[in-house]
């Protein structure tokens, strides 16, 4: 029969038992979440990418790095550099990138998130050097391909995967500004002059027309005198006037020809 004496010393120890286990549990027993993989080193070895999940370890012969692969947004800050037709801007970036194999992001690169930002500005800077400042302004998506590509390339045998980098702004000088301004005043003014000229050019055209066809079939001047009478008593019901038939007119014009032809 067990006497209290032998749960005494029971307890005495199984509460060191329990206490190690729990100090040493969490460096044994890791659980990793769905976008969380742990690249764990025995005595300094690579073994392998392990998760989701348990993970277990030997103390203090394991040791495990974890790493997110989920999507990481990095603003590339602001740089200052001069386009291929010399003008001054001011860019500034984001960048979305992952990582797609957590073992080359460790063992490969010592801070992949510092030597990606890195990279970023320095390939911000080379792509914008070389691009005009038109590109620049209205061609934006094919900067953005470039530099996605590039710095794609060269962060790839790190394990990290460019998804997209977008510029987010470009600062202009004010003088440069101002010129801008002016230019596309300037284009206002050049697109209003076409279009007044186009206008009268058509006005003239019609008008052209409407002789051709008076000259072919002349009843139609009387059709449009008779429109202007209309017009006139609309608008003017206290004015009196008197038709005059054009036939009167005729001798009188044809000797006005025949007296220029003598001349």
């Amino acid at each position: 029969m067990e006497t209290p004496q032998t749960w005494i010393n029971a307890a005495s120890w199984l509460f060191p038992v329990l206490f190690l286990i729990v100090l040493i549990a969490p460096s044994v027993i890791r659980i990793l979440r769905e976008y969380e993989r742990g690249v764990v080193f025995r005595l300094g070895k690579l073994l392998r990418a392990k998760g989701p999940g348990i993970v277990l370890l030997i103390p203090i012969v394991d040791r495990m790095v974890r790493m997110d692969l989920r999507v990481v947004t990095i603003d590339v800050p602001k740089q200052e550099m001069m386009t291929t037709d010399n003008v001054p801007v001011t860019v500034d970036a984001v960048l979305y990138f992952r990582v797609i194999n957590a073992e080359d992001a460790v063992i490969k690169v010592e801070n992949y998130l510092k030597a990606t930002s890195l990279i970023a500005q320095t390939t911000l800077r080379s792509v914008i050097g070389q691009a005009h400042l038109d590109e620049l302004l209205a061609r934006r998506e094919s900067i953005n391909q470039k530099l996605q590509e590039i710095i794609d390339r060269q962060t790839d045998p790190w394990g990290i995967k460019v998804t997209a980098v977008e510029v987010k702004d470009v600062m202009l000088p004010d003088n440069m500004k101002r010129a801008m301004a002016r230019q596309a005043e300037s284009e206002r003014e050049r697109r209003a002059k076409v279009i007044n000229a186009e206008g009268e050019f058509q006005a003239a055209e019609k008008l052209v027309q409407a002789a051709a066809m008076i000259d072919a079939q002349p009843i139609a001047l009387q059709l449009r005198f008779l429109q202007t009478m209309r017009e006139i008593s609309n608008e003017h019901n206290t004015t009196t006037f008197l038709p005059i038939p054009l036939d009167l007119f005729t001798p009188f014009m044809k000797r006005s020809v025949e007296e220029l032809a003598k001349k």
